[in-house]
């Protein structure tokens, strides 16, 4: 997976405002969605409760959806356990 310049600054953009709001959570990679070619997964570590997740992802989508307007790169953050694999939630 190749990003571009643009991309690579507004990861690193979310990511330093999601760790400065939440600072329990830290940024841990960027993957390619398995189910769009046109979606990265923003991997960051579990907050290890589903009603600090809701938190997080309250705002994360709000901040994804500016970027998606403004630049149309479309960006999930998702939380990931030690291993790695997305943690499943709920």
């Amino acid at each position: 997976m190749r990003l571009n310049h643009k991309q690579e600054e507004l990861i690193a953009q979310l990511a330093k405002e999601i760790e400065e709001k939440f600072p329990d959570i830290k940024f841990v990679e960027v993957v390619p969605s398995p189910e769009s070619e046109n979606t990265l997964w923003l991997h960051f570590t579990d907050p290890g409760s589903d009603d600090r997740f809701m938190e997080i992802a309250e705002y994360a989508s709000e901040r994804t959806m500016d970027i998606l307007l403004d630049y149309g790169y479309h960006f999930v953050v998702l939380p990931v356990v030690e291993n790695g694999k997305v943690a499943i939630t709920g």
